[in-house]
């Protein structure tokens, strides 16, 4: 390989990671999908019940659901998540060499795009892909947050965990676009704490409501009449979901622990390879023009990381929460870079040998996984 290649690698990573992609995408579709498919079963048809947003959008248009859905639908979403990184990412940072590292460690996060394709049919990328487009939107009016109001009810009823996984990072991104750029008054913040009561009540009748009201033979028998091909029975053994009370959940997941918590020691050593980029993040956070800012940012991040180890003690799908907790730190990163600075701040440098490596490293990681690393 040419000298110039090992020293400016970074055109040969984003090809490698794109392969990637394709590999995962290959593997993904040969593997059953159990709790993505039965999301796209269930609807409001016995009323008023968590997770079925999805399923009732798809029962609009065909009373019979087939298995390739799930990844015709979370195919369909995926690429459109990467085509709104993509714009986010030239709106803030444009596309240049000297970005490319820095589209690398984010785009090319073995937490991001990767691990969405891994988890291809579930929920997470719909609370990525809102905030996206709350980032890229104008945010000067009430109509901002009346959107961002808009999403999170939506996030909700698609899942309410999103109340801890996506909610915060779109308040801080509603913060830092709407209320710090534009500034407060009496009106727009009345009108954001009302929002947020409502989204929170949405919440908890999910939570403590939304369970379904009628037996589960006779919800199971539902579902069957639902799918394209009924002998499947072996996609419909996570029903019991819809039934399982927040109390079972944290006494599965703690009964978990002492297995899930071995893969903590994977995740800090996934979190230090991207090194540069935090570094860069801090950088940015350092150089804001404001010291309030600077404050409200931290705190911002302390409160959405402490919403994530609210859900590792809830519930055990701690690879999908870590990478999670990483994209809303890249998204993150856009939000405070749209705010005043008071210098430049250095992109990732593009010819450094220890950067170089990392980049290595975290491109040729294919994903994080659901439960457990890898």
């Amino acid at each position: 390989m040419p000298a110039n290649i090992w020293q400016n690698p970074w055109r040969l990573l984003l090809a490698i990671n794109a392969a990637i992609i394709v590999g995962v995408f290959i593997h993904k579709i040969q593997l059953p999908p159990y709790v993505p498919y039965i999301h796209l079963l269930v609807d409001y048809h016995f009323g008023f019940i968590k997770r079925a947003l999805i399923g009732a959008i798809v029962a609009l248009f065909t009373a019979k659901v087939p298995v390739w859905l799930v990844f015709g639908l979370g195919g369909a979403t995926w690429l459109v998540t990467l085509a709104l990184y993509a714009k986010l990412f030239r709106k803030t940072f444009g596309f240049s060499s000297r970005t490319l590292p820095l589209f690398v460690f984010t785009a090319g996060s073995p937490f991001f795009l990767k691990n969405f394709m891994h988890t291809l049919g579930h929920f997470d990328i719909y609370g990525c892909a809102l905030a996206i487009v709350l980032l890229l939107m104008p945010a000067g009016s009430l109509l901002f947050v009346a959107t961002a109001a808009l999403f999170s009810i939506i996030l909700v009823l698609i899942h309410h965990i999103h109340l801890l996984m996506y909610v915060p990072t779109i308040i801080t991104i509603v913060t830092i676009r709407h209320y710090l750029a534009f500034g407060s008054n009496r009106s727009n913040v009345a009108f954001g704490a009302v929002a947020l009561l409502m989204v929170s009540a949405l919440f908890f009748a999910a939570q403590f409501l939304g369970t379904m009201p009628i037996p589960e033979a006779d919800f199971v028998a539902y579902l069957k009449s639902r799918m394209a091909d009924p002998s499947r029975t072996d996609l419909l053994q996570f029903a019991y979901i819809w039934y399982q009370p927040l109390a079972k959940e944290v006494a599965d997941t703690w009964g978990r622990l002492p297995h899930n918590i071995l893969g903590v020691p994977v995740f800090a050593l996934l979190i230090w390879l991207h090194t540069p980029l935090w570094r860069f993040f801090a950088s940015l956070i350092g150089a804001l023009a404001s010291e309030t800012h600077r404050r409200l940012i931290v705190a911002a991040l302390i409160v959405i990381s402490l919403a994530y180890l609210v859900m590792f003690a809830m519930v055990f799908d701690y690879s999908r929460w870590i990478s999670n907790w990483a994209v809303c730190m890249i998204l993150l990163l856009h939000a405070v870079k749209m705010l005043p600075s008071a210098k430049e701040t250095p992109l990732i440098p593009a010819e450094d040998r220890k950067t170089n490596i990392y980049g290595l490293i975290i491109t040729l990681i294919p994903r994080v996984g659901i439960i457990r690393p890898f």
